[in-house]
Order: C-alpha cells, then structure tokens, then sequence
C-alpha cells in the first residue's frame, strides 16, 4: 500500500500530514527531531533532509514526497537549501514519488501587476534566486523524464500558525490586546494573504493530479487586503478592537539590520509591503475546483491560534 511522506514538520507540514490522514492515506511525518502531531494516521520519522540516500529510503513505496521545509535563517538561505532541495530531489529520482514542493512568491521579484501562474522568474534578491534555481532543477529532472515534480506558491500565511514569522501573526497579538501594532512597510498597501489550510489542500490534490506535474500552483486566496484591514478584521472576528497600526520606522530597521543579519534579509523583501503585492489564483482554482477558505473563518482561526498561543 502506498504512503505519503511529509518532510517538515513546521505548520505547513503538520497541515499536510493531517490533510491527507483526514482523508484515510498512510503518512509519515518526517524532521530533523522526529517530533510533529500524535495524530491517528501519522507516523513519525526523524530524517536529515539533506541526506538523499537516507531520505531515498524513506520514501521508497511513497505515492508523493512533500517538500514542506522551511529553513528558519533567512540570511543562510543560500548555503542551507541548496543540499536540501537537492537531496530530496534525488530522493523522488531514486523512489519513484512525486515531489510536491511548497513555495513562496519570492522567485517572481519585484511585481508591477498580479503575479499570475506561468509567468516566468525574475527574483530581485538572493533568497528568491534561492527558490528559483530550485525550481528550475527539478523542472529540468521533470522534463528529462527523471522525475515527476510540483510546485505550489503561496502569499504570505495567515490561519493556524501563531508564533510564526509572518506578517499579520508576527503582529496579531499586539492588535489583539489593543495596543499598536508594528509592521514592515506600508500598513496600507494590498496584500495577499494565504490560509495554511489551503495550501495543504492543494499540495495534496496537485501530487495526485498527473494533469498539474511539471507546472507551479498559486494556492486559492482571497482578494487582497491592506496590513492595516487584516488585523482590523482578525480582532473584529473574535470581538476585540484592534490598537492602531504602524510602520516601523525605516530608520531603525536600518540601524538594527547592521547586527541582526535575519533582518538584513527581511529588508531585502521590504517591497513587499511597499507597494502592491497581489497574487492571482484564477487558473489554480478553475484546474482543481477549489476555492479559498472564506476570509471571516480564516481570520477568526488566525485570531484564535494568537489567543490561544498568549494564552
């Protein structure tokens, strides 16, 4: 009997694991630690990922191998994912699995308009050249007939990921206790925000569509909203009025980059949340027939994990 193997146990992970236990499929949940949720249907494993022969092993038998990692420096990107993304890639080659990767908007660079399924990779700084060149390797073991590959993109995450680095948890529960709230950028700018949930639905249903291999998936998002109107709408969904929101001042993000080496990082994507930052998921929802989790419920879950985690 075929299984699934989930490599990362981060929020995406564990949603991936319990997506596909609720569904009645046999996963194994994989980490560095061994650790994730004790949950009916999900075995633990500890696995290095950036052992291909360890990891080959692992998913020999698997129906899919998901990429769910998400190394935590953000300045060590360019050093700590390439082994990562190369053994695991050489895992689907040697098993036979599909390799379904999660992804980010970061390989497409700075947008002027919607950033669409199919447009081509244009990263403007070193963790999307990152993200890039990962893609491109495994499109070209895909095209060469060695593999069979996915990628799903997504925005920036809201839902059940309290204590994450994102932008509106990062920032939830100062908004919550009705104090300010500080963000990166223009708290007014659109944004897209992606629900965790989503993104595991449609990992699971792109690994198990022959249709969508070969090709990159925005997960299914709601229309954009400010910083400012996100946090406004997580507090007002579970009775609470929001502080008021403001920018950091550039100045002392400036100032606290030259020793913090992670918001150096940060900064380099500070565009971002200057300007427009809008992903479209049109082709994505017409191919699968899914839909976005509705915004209140997806502010109320990212509402309720920040409680629950100040709790």
């Amino acid at each position: 009997m075929a299984f699934h193997l989930v490599v990362g146990a981060g929020p995406i992970g564990r949603h991936v694991a319990a997506e596909l236990a609720s569904e009645g499929e046999e996963v194994v949940l994989a980490s560095r630690s061994g650790t994730g949720p004790a949950l009916p249907g999900i075995r633990r494993l500890a696995l290095d990922a950036t052992d291909a022969a360890a990891t080959a092993e692992a998913a020999r038998g698997a129906a899919a191998l998901y990429n769910c990692v998400n190394p935590p420096h953000y300045h060590r990107w360019p050093q700590e994912w390439p082994p990562i993304a190369a053994a695991l890639l050489q895992a689907a080659e040697r098993s036979g699995a599909v390799l379904a990767t999660t992804s980010n908007l970061y390989p497409y660079g700075r947008p002027t308009a919607p950033m669409v399924e199919g447009q081509p990779d244009t990263p403007a700084e070193a963790k999307g050249e990152v993200r890039a060149r990962m893609w491109a390797d495994a499109l070209t073991a895909h095209r060469a007939g060695r593999a069979r590959v996915v990628e799903v993109r997504s925005s920036d995450y809201v839902g059940d990921i309290a204590g994450m680095n994102a932008s509106v948890p990062r920032a939830l529960p100062a908004a919550l206790a009705g104090r300010t709230a500080r963000v990166i950028g223009d708290p007014d700018q659109p944004h897209t925000w992606t629900d965790v949930d989503d993104v595991a639905r449609l990992l699971v249903a792109a690994a198990a569509d022959p249709t969508a291999w070969g090709r990159v998936w925005h997960t299914p998002s709601n229309p954009p909203r400010t910083q400012r109107q996100a946090l406004a709408d997580a507090c007002a969904a579970v009775g609470k009025e929001p502080g008021d929101v403001r920018a950091y001042p550039d100045r002392t993000l400036a100032l606290a980059s030259t020793v913090v080496p992670a918001l150096r990082a940060i900064r380099a994507m500070s565009f971002q949340f200057t300007a427009p930052f809008v992903m479209a998921s049109a082709t994505t929802q017409q191919h699968f027939g899914l839909a976005p989790t509705p915004w209140p419920q997806v502010c109320e879950r990212t509402a309720r994990a920040a409680l629950s985690r100040a709790a």
